[in-house]
C-alpha cells in the first residue's frame, strides 16, 4: 500500500492486499501490476498471474483493467485446467477530503473472457466503496462493496457482499508491512474470510515488489495462498 497520494511519479501499488485504496495514481501514468498468485485447498489448487493496468485521467477519475494472464487449476481428481482468466473494467472515483482521508467509488464489470472450466461463463458486475485514512505512519484502507453475479446456484442469493480492512506501515525508508482481514457474504452459502499478511520492497519510487501469506479463517475459505509480485509504470501518456 501507499500513503494517500502519490507524488512526484511515484508508482500507487494497489497490490497485495484485497482492498485498494480510494486514490488514484499520478495522473497521466499508465502503471502496471503484475505477479503469482497459488491458491490451495484441500481438494483444489489454483496457479494463476493476475496483472493489473490503472491510468487516472486526472485526481478525482481513473480506469483500470484487470485479470489474469494465465491459470493452471485442478478440482478432485478432474483434469488440469489451463487458459486465460476473466476480464474486469473499473471505473473510478476518488474524493479527496483532505491532507490524510480520501473517500473512493469503483464501479466494475467483469467480461467471461476465460473458458467456463477456469472461469463462471457470465459477466458480473460491481460497486465498490472505499474509505483510506493516513493515521500518523500507519495508512488504512477499508471497503464495503456488492457484486451481481451472472452465474449462481438455484436457492443461493445472486448478489455477494465483501468487505476488506487492511493496514499498512513503514519499517523502513525501503520496506513496507501490510495486514488485512476480508471476506465474503452470500444468501445461503457459507461466508468466506482470510488474514493476509504482506511485506513490500521498493528500491525506488517508480518501483514496488510485495510477497505474502494468506491464511482462510473458514471451512468455505481457501486454506492458504502464497503470492509476490511488481508494480512500475510502463508510459507518461501526459
Amino acid at each position: 500500500m501507499a500513503p494517500l497520494y502519490a507524488q512526484d511519479d511515484a508508482v500507487l501499488p494497489y497490490r497485495p492486499s484485497v482492498s485498494t485504496p480510494a486514490q488514484l495514481p499520478t495522473p497521466g501514468q499508465l502503471e502496471f501490476e503484475t505477479g503469482f498468485l497459488s491458491a490451495k485447498s484441500s481438494d483444489s489448487r489454483r496457479d494463476s498471474l493476475p496483472y493489473t493496468f490503472k491510468l487516472a485521467f486526472n485526481e478525482q477519475w481513473g480506469v483500470l483493467i484487470e485479470g489474469e494472464s494465465f491459470v493452471s487449476s485442478r478440482e478432485d481428481s478432474s483434469p488440469r485446467q489451463r487458459g486465460f482468466g476473466d476480464t474486469t473494467f473499473v471505473l473510478k472515483r476518488a474524493f479527496i477530503i483532505d491532507d490524510a482521508t480520501a473517500f473512493g467509488l469503483e464501479l466494475g464489470a467483469k467480461a467471461p473472457t476465460a473458458k467456463d472450466t477456469i472461469g463462471s461463463g457470465k459477466s458480473d458486475y460491481s460497486i465498490n466503496g472505499i474509505f483510506s485514512r493516513d493515521m500518523g505512519p500507519v495508512h488504512m484502507d477499508v471497503n464495503l462493496n456488492a457484486t451481481r453475479l451472472g452465474a449462481y446456484d438455484a436457492g443461493t442469493g445472486r448478489t455477494q457482499v465483501g468487505w476488506a480492512s487492511a493496514f499498512s506501515t513503514p519499517i523502513s525508508d525501503k520496506w513496507q508491512a501490510i495486514g488485512e482481514l476480508s471476506g465474503t457474504h452470500r444468501e445461503n452459502t457459507l461466508n468466506t474470510a482470510q488474514l493476509l499478511v504482506a511485506a513490500s520492497y521498493s528500491p525506488s519510487k517508480r518501483l514496488v515488489f510485495d510477497f505474502g501469506v494468506a491464511r482462510g479463517l473458514t471451512s468455505a475459505s481457501q486454506d492458504w495462498s502464497l503470492f509476490g509480485g511488481v508494480t512500475l509504470p510502463l508510459a507518461k501518456l501526459w
